[in-house]
């Protein structure tokens, strides 16, 4: 059994027995929890009332949040002839074809995002075992497999944050750095949270988001009223 240390012990008596508290509330609590040598993120994490096993109730999506992630993303891009030039003017870290493809199938994933053009998709496909695991395979639904590179490159840049439920019905994102001012904090989360309502699939029956919950990296979690 893993050893709870003296500071999670403090943390987790200030969470104990709080219930839900509202956004402005969880994000205050957050505030003091001890600070550490790095800048921690801050995470949602929501667990939504559908179906992982129906196609037609996959919640996935990307979206820009108000005062970005605290973090620069190395991305990726896949493209030729002038929307490779068009990727590299926007800031991506590194565009190629085949070279990209074989620097990636050797074991090469030191970046956030993977970007592809439709026309790349035949390089890009056979990376599915790398890349698909790792939550960084190009996707037409998430926006990353798309011919206007610049404007997504831009956008990642600027803090664009991908999510998909996972096999639990949950969703994680990384919200901001514990860094910045609550009302920065809270603008990115309402954000968050006003996409993922709009995604809600028409299939589901009965309460779509069933909890909601804000952590740091080093932090335990504290709820949110849904």
């Amino acid at each position: 059994m893993a050893r709870v240390t003296k500071a999670m012990k403090d943390m987790l008596a200030k969470v104990a027995d709080k219930g839900e508290l509202s956004l402005a509330e969880a994000v205050d609590v957050l505030k003091t929890f001890p600070e550490r040598k790095f800048d921690q993120s801050v995470e949602i994490h929501m667990n939504l009332g559908i179906d992982p096993t129906q196609a037609d109730q996959i919640v996935r999506g990307s979206v820009v949040l108000p005062h970005g992630i605290g973090k620069v993303q190395r991305v990726v891009v896949f493209a030729k002839g002038d929307l490779a030039k068009a990727a590299e003017e926007a800031g991506a870290d590194e565009v190629g074809q085949e070279d990209l493809a074989k620097k990636i199938k050797d074991g090469w994933t030191d970046f956030d995002v993977c970007i592809a053009t439709p026309d790349m998709m035949g390089q890009v496909g056979p990376l599915g075992k790398v890349l698909g695991p790792r939550g960084l395979m190009p996707s037409p639904r998430a926006g990353t497999v798309t011919a206007d590179v610049a404007r997504v490159v831009s956008e990642y840049k600027a803090g664009k944050v991908e999510f998909r439920n996972d096999k639990g019905a949950n969703v994680h994102a990384i919200v901001g750095k514990l860094s910045f001012d609550p009302p920065k904090l809270i603008e990115n989360i309402e954000a968050f949270l006003r996409f993922v309502d709009s995604l809600k699939p028409q299939t589901v029956k009965g309460n779509y988001v069933k909890s909601i919950s804000l952590c740091a990296t080093m932090s335990p979690s504290v709820k949110v009223a849904a």
